[in-house]
C-alpha cells in the first residue's frame, strides 16, 4: 500500500500553533473500525491525548475503515508526534484489550494545513458529511462516531490569519513607496 502525500513543511511552518486535516486509513482498507468497541476505543484515545495536551481537538469522525481530524498542535508538538500517539495508541490498546493484531494502519497519514477561516469551515463541513456521503447515515448528527453528534465536547476553532482585503494592500504598497 503506498504511502500518502506529505504536504506540510515542517521547515516553513513558524508558528506557535498549527491546525490540520488529518486522514489515515486502515491497512489495505479493512473495515477495522466498523465495531463499537473499536470506534469508541478510537474516540477515548483521542480524548485522552487531549486531556493530556497533546492537541486541541476541533472535529472528527471514525469511519469503518479510516478516519479524519482537525486538529490544532503547538509548535513543540510535531503533526507526526501528535498523530503517531492517536495511531500508536490505539493499536497498542486495541491489542491489549481486544487481542488485535499488526498491521492495523495503512503506513503514513495525510495532512492539510489549514491557514484561513474560509478552510477550516470547509473541512469541518467535509468531516461532519462524511458518513452522509457514504450512505451510513441521513443526517450527520445521527453518526455515532462523529463530533457532529449533539453533546460532543471540542476546542474553540482556533484564531487563523485575518483576511487581507486589495485595498489594504495597495494602502501598504503606497506607505512603503
Amino acid at each position: 500500500m503506498a504511502t500518502p502525500p506529505r504536504r506540510a513543511n515542517a521547515a516553513k511552518i513558524i508558528s506557535t500553533s498549527r491546525t490540520f486535516f488529518v486522514t489515515s486509513s486502515t491497512w489495505d482498507k479493512r473495515n477495522l473500525l466498523q465495531s463499537d468497541r473499536c470506534a469508541a476505543l478510537f474516540i477515548k484515545i483521542l480524548y485522552e491525548y487531549r486531556v493530556q495536551g497533546k492537541f486541541k481537538l476541533h472535529e472528527f469522525v471514525v469511519m469503518p475503515d479510516h478516519f479524519h481530524l482537525l486538529l490544532t498542535v503547538g509548535n513543540e508538538m510535531p503533526i507526526e508526534r501528535a498523530v503517531q500517539f492517536i495511531k500508536g495508541g490505539f493499536a497498542f490498546r486495541a491489542g491489549k484489550e481486544f487481542g488485535m493484531r499488526a498491521p492495523f494502519w495503512q503506513k503514513g497519514f495525510s495532512e492539510v494545513r489549514v491557514l484561513e477561516a474560509s478552510g477550516y469551515a470547509r473541512m469541518r463541513e467535509y468531516i461532519r458529511n462524511n458518513p452522509v456521503k457514504r450512505g451510513l447515515v441521513r443526517q450527520a448528527e445521527e453518526y455515532l462516531y462523529s463530533s457532529a453528534r449533539t453533546g460532543i465536547e471540542l476546542d474553540p476553532q482556533p484564531q487563523g490569519p485575518k483576511p487581507v482585503k486589495i485595498g489594504d494592500l495597495c494602502d501598504r504598497a503606497e506607505a512603503l513607496s
